[in-house]
């Protein structure tokens, strides 16, 4: 009898066939529907990606416009939503509450209630922001905020909405540019669990409730949150480098660095980089950025890792002045674009996800009576 050959994790296993994105040709580079992810970076805004990837295409100014003004339309959550965030409290993990946050939503406003699926997708994406700074404000400070804002941008929305004060065009900036950064990525774990809740025939709020818990694992979506610790740990840079020479020689594990696809370099680290030195100098904080380069240069030098976008992520997050716990929900809600496209695109020639499995366990064995089992 012959078996398929057996991979840990699906490593190089090809699970299916997608349009929506390339990761890591020829070691680097990264695509959204045939678009550079530099080019997007430096010329689009997050809501433009978007479209891109829920719609297909790239908006022309009528339809960006019509778009970004149904989003703003989209933000306030529903009564019930905001009684279920104010039951959960200050010390849960606010991937639980964006997590929670979706499932009620889905509970309330399923996804055939609406005109078309991408509706059903950007009505997540439009209230997430919302979901977290609403319970952030009351599990911290019992406060219930408004979670409209003036902003047309979600960027800036997210900011004025956890600061209560307009954001500066910067940090606005910055944080868009992340949000492009992190809006999709192929097949990765959580993008496939999502495919995979979405092939049973599903709804879109269960994949992507789904999704967001396979994107709390430190392993997918945390790195940038441990990033930020091991950087704060250190003064100054040669504190950073004896510090990480000592966890190497313990053979612990350094988040940031790294990858399961690119093999030369993350395209993304290199565009938010930058961004990093740059608000690091304007907070006051240029240690900061110094100690996060001494500790690129150490694992460089030491394991040949390069870092990812995690790595100066966390840095860029920090100066905008968000809290190193949100830093993950803030992938969610870029993510839930990248997590809806793949959605729509399993549904389109859908089969059932079932792969098999090596059986490794005991053989064929007969069943013994209670009284005779030693």
């Amino acid at each position: 009898m012959t078996t398929a050959k057996s991979t840990a994790g699906l490593a190089g296993v090809i699970a299916g066939e997608t349009a929506i994105c390339t990761v890591g040709q020829s070691g680097v580079g990264l695509t959204y529907r045939g678009y550079d992810i530099a080019d997007l970076a430096a010329n689009a805004t997050f809501e433009e990606v978007a479209y891109l990837l829920i719609y297909g295409h790239l908006p022309n100014q009528k339809e960006l416009t019509r778009y970004m003004r149904q989003m703003k339309k989209l933000r306030d959550l529903p009564a019930a939503v905001k009684a279920v965030l104010e039951q959960i409290p200050s010390s849960v993990n606010p991937m639980d509450v964006l997590r929670t946050g979706c499932s009620m939503l889905g509970a309330l406003e399923a996804e055939n209630r609406f005109q078309t699926p991408q509706q059903a997708a950007d009505r997540l994406i439009a209230t997430f922001p919302a979901m977290i700074c609403y319970w952030h404000h009351y599990a911290n400070n019992g406060k219930r905020i408004d979670t409209s804002t003036d902003e047309d941008s979600l960027a800036g929305h997210f900011l004025a909405m956890l600061h209560r004060e307009k954001p500066e065009e910067v940090f606005r900036k910055a944080l868009d540019i992340s949000l492009i950064l992190y809006a999709e990525h192929e097949f990765n774990a959580s993008t496939f669990v999502g495919r995979t809740v979405v092939s049973t025939r599903a709804d879109l709020h269960s994949a992507i409730t789904a999704a967001i818990g396979a994107l709390k694992g430190p392993l997918h979506g945390g790195a940038n949150e441990a990033a930020m610790m091991l950087i704060q740990r250190f003064n100054d840079p040669d504190e950073a480098e004896a510090g990480v020479m000592e966890l190497l020689r313990r053979k612990e594990l350094i988040m940031g660095f790294g990858h399961r696809v690119y093999k030369k370099s993350d395209p993304r680290s290199d565009i938010i980089k930058p961004w990093a030195e740059r608000l690091s100098a304007l907070m006051g904080e240029p240690m900061l950025y110094a100690v996060a380069e001494r500790i690129e240069a150490v694992m460089r030098r030491e394991r040949s890792l390069f870092p990812n976008l995690d790595f100066y992520s966390a840095v860029v997050y920090h100066c905008c002045g968000i809290p190193t716990e949100l830093f993950t929900p803030i992938f969610v809600i870029s993510r839930t674009a990248g997590w809806a496209a793949h959605a729509f695109e399993q549904r389109h020639n859908n089969k059932l996800i079932r792969p098999s499995a090596e059986y490794i366990g005991p053989a064929p064995q007969p069943f013994l009576p209670l009284s005779d089992r030693p």
